[in-house]
């Protein structure tokens, strides 16, 4: 006997939600800022309440309103055409007209006729029209006629017309104020201003307290870009942004006491070194042209270039204030240098020429990136593009590159990469650890990927 397979159908894979969709389609669309957020936290409630009550209103009091009104007019017509009818005599119907005008209101004449106007057709949103009409076939329940006149500098009336059955048309015109409810616009005059009044407080009291939060953004990126304080900045607001700005003016305090302090403490182990480092100069000048010493006077110098370099990355210049960069000129200089290396150097800008920042220390990072290019690199490209809020340099080369898993690990302090290059001339692993400092102290970063070369890229962010 053969044996089958139970065959299980596949699970269905259904297409995103309309909800999923929506809901991602709103996203897009909301306001990323906090102060229009808060705003439309505020606003969309009460738009949608008003139209809530709008509907509600209409629904409820515009029809039941009109409803009563109409049904009164229609009351009214219903016991003229009684009467009309029950005393057909022309004077007796003169008597009700008169009638009709002195104690209803209403303006009656009868005419000769077998045929009414022909009928328009009823707007959607007619609720006079339509709740007329319904009260007139069920009290009176002959064909009608139903229009509204609206002329300048008069009354607005509504022309009831009814076919009766002795061959006569009744006609009668009654104001409009008086079947319908005519003061609605007074309620919405008043839902629409009181909430113009509500929303524009909300905005003026919004905008009082986003203002604080907006200054600490602004002081708190400053300090990312090494920039300083804005003198105006002081913790204002709500307690909570009170205590953020309190707490931020403290860290800031901290990290600039400890950096002075570093500084300091650099400044002396600098100043001891030295005096050291000269004191061996002098002694081995003083030894004469000894070939023995040969040795000794490169290890000497090896001191020094370490001891210069490991100073340039523990102060990362960061007492340099913001100024003019000229890129284009930098990116000329570092090519004649190339070109005197024997190398190739091409570069190109896009956007502003003039770059916003540290001046020296900025130079200092684009010539790292270039010297370590310069090692082992015959060809170079470098790009520059500024626009919006961010400077991006992009450094090419058709060198050894790096490989991927030490990347990272070429920005830390005296690390040394044998198998591909080394990072800086002195040999003390802080070509890249300087570049990296420096860009971060301007808010960015360097980061390395493969070039289009065949070798390594370097990219530089920073804001400006």
């Amino acid at each position: 006997m053969a044996s089958f397979d139970t065959i299980r159908p596949e699970p269905e894979r259904h297409s995103p939600s309309l909800y999923a969709s929506m809901a991602r389609w709103i996203r897009r669309r909301l306001p990323t800022g906090l102060y229009a957020r808060s705003l439309l936290i505020i606003v969309l409630p009460m738009v949608l309440l008003q139209v809530a009550v709008s509907i509600v209103f209409m629904e409820r009091h515009w029809h039941m309103v009109t409803q009563r009104l109409t049904n009164a007019t229609t009351r009214d017509i219903a016991a003229i055409i009684y009467l009309i009818t029950r005393h057909p005599a022309p004077d007796e119907v003169d008597e009700t007209i008169r009638l009709a005008r002195d104690r209803l209101g209403l303006l009656v004449s009868i005419s000769p006729g077998t045929e009414l106007p022909p009928g328009g057709q009823i707007p959607i949103f007619g609720l006079l029209e339509q709740t007329l009409g319904d009260e007139i076939e069920t009290q009176i329940g002959l064909p009608y006629w139903i229009d509204i006149l609206d002329e300048p500098n008069t009354p607005s009336l509504v022309d009831i017309r009814i076919l009766l059955h002795e061959n006569k048309i009744l006609r009668v015109l009654v104001k409009r104020n008086e079947t319908y409810a005519s003061n609605t616009h007074i309620f919405i005059l008043w839902m629409v201003g009181t909430a113009a009044v509500l929303i524009t407080l909300s905005v003026l009291f919004l905008r009082g307290q986003i203002r604080p939060i907006v200054a600490l953004a602004k002081a708190a990126e400053a300090f990312g870009k090494g920039q300083k304080m804005p003198e105006s900045f002081s913790p204002r607001g709500a307690d909570e942004i009170r205590r953020a700005g309190l707490a931020f003016i403290l860290m800031r305090e901290r990290i600039e006491r400890q950096m002075e302090q570093r500084t300091a403490m650099l400044t002396g182990v600098s100043h001891d070194l030295r005096t050291i480092l000269t004191r061996f100069k002098l002694q081995l000048a003083l030894a004469g042209d000894n070939p023995d010493l040969a040795g000794l006077n490169e290890d000497v110098e090896d001191m020094q270039s370490m001891l210069e370099g490991y100073m340039a990355f523990a102060r990362g210049e960061a007492e340099e204030d913001l100024g003019k960069l000229d890129l284009g000129d930098l990116f000329a200089k570092l090519a004649s240098e190339a070109e005197m290396h024997g190398k190739t150097l091409s570069w190109s800008l896009s956007g502003e020429r003039i770059a916003n920042v540290r001046p020296n220390a900025f130079s200092r990072l684009v010539a790292n990136l270039v010297s370590n290019s310069l090692r082992y690199a015959s060809r170079m490209q470098l790009a520059a593009t500024q626009g919006g809020r961010w400077l991006t340099i992009t450094l090419d080369d058709d060198g050894p590159g790096i490989p991927a898993a030490s990347r990272e690990d070429v920005f830390k302090p005296f690390y040394r990469l044998d198998e591909a290059r080394n990072l800086d001339d002195s040999g003390t692993g802080l070509g890249l650890a300087i570049a990296r400092d420096i860009a971060r102290s301007h808010g960015g970063n360097v980061t390395l990927e493969d070039s289009p070369l065949g070798g390594l890229r370097a990219i530089v962010r920073v804001p400006v």
